[in-house]
């Protein structure tokens, strides 16, 4: 496991605040809390970016404002910068994913910035000259320009899990052995032939296609719990329903 914390976003003079929101939020999700812009250009104002920040208002509060690139990069070990566009000097560009795990060791004790430019042209030829690797997000050929925020968020992403701070759930309840399995088909069968949704005839096709449904995936011993328990519920209910209906029907007779 290892934190995000040496992981420092850098926009290039921002135009929009709903994108700074947007990042921020971001931020949030992936564990990054280090956020500065150069120059900023923000001609909406600031409320929007407010409302798109969410619960993240506090990174955005806390943002650092810097006159130059310069001077929001000088103390880090790594400069990441993103752009789209390709050309003799942008041709060693890497994928965030190829990036994520060599920018996050570097990160481990000393400032690494990954760096966006513009909403509208990205990073110029001497902001790029500042950097010490180049991300290139792969897109379709026919519209490779991203959105700010949505760049912003599969970096951070990328970083996030090569550092191994995701760990997926795990299923409590163990798989379901043979035996138990069989005993639940079983209860089903009975049920179905009582509530008379399958004829005898038919039930032994029938209970092909629920073994069928039944054994699409692991099936644990609380999903068999569950499907008994269904089995169950409808028997007794079905049996409860024939009682009351012979008594009405011996009631209607005595009268």
């Amino acid at each position: 496991m290892s934190d995000l914390s040496h992981i420092r976003i850098v926009l290039v003079e921002p135009l929009y605040s709903g994108n700074v929101g947007s990042i921020c939020r971001v931020m949030a999700n992936m564990g990054l809390s280090d956020l500065v812009l150069v120059a900023p250009q923000i001609v909406d104002g600031w409320e929007e970016g407010e409302r798109m920040a969410v619960h993240a208002g506090g990174l955005l509060a806390k943002r650092r404002e810097v006159a130059t690139l310069s001077e929001a990069v000088g103390d880090c070990v790594a400069v990441a910068g993103t752009t789209a566009r390709l050309g003799l000097y942008r041709q060693h560009v890497r994928t965030p994913r190829e990036s994520a795990a060599e920018l996050g060791k570097l990160a481990s004790n000393a400032p690494v910035a990954l760096v966006f430019g513009r909403e509208d042209k990205g990073l110029l030829n001497e902001e790029i000259g500042l950097c010490t690797h180049l991300i290139r997000i792969p897109t379709a050929d026919a519209y490779v320009s991203l959105n700010l925020a949505q760049a912003v968020m599969v970096c951070c992403y990328e970083l996030f899990v090569a550092q191994g701070n995701y760990e997926a759930p795990t299923e409590k309840s163990e798989a379901a052995p043979a035996a138990h399995r069989i005993k639940m088909m079983e209860m089903w069968r009975q049920m179905l032939l009582l509530i008379g949704f399958v004829k005898p005839d038919k039930i032994d096709h029938m209970m092909q296609g629920f073994q069928r449904i039944f054994t699409r995936g692991a099936i644990t011993v609380d999903d068999v719990h569950i499907l008994m328990g269904v089995a169950r519920q409808t028997e007794w209910a079905a049996k409860r329903g024939k009682k009351e209906q012979v008594t009405n029907n011996q009631m209607s007779s005595e009268q």
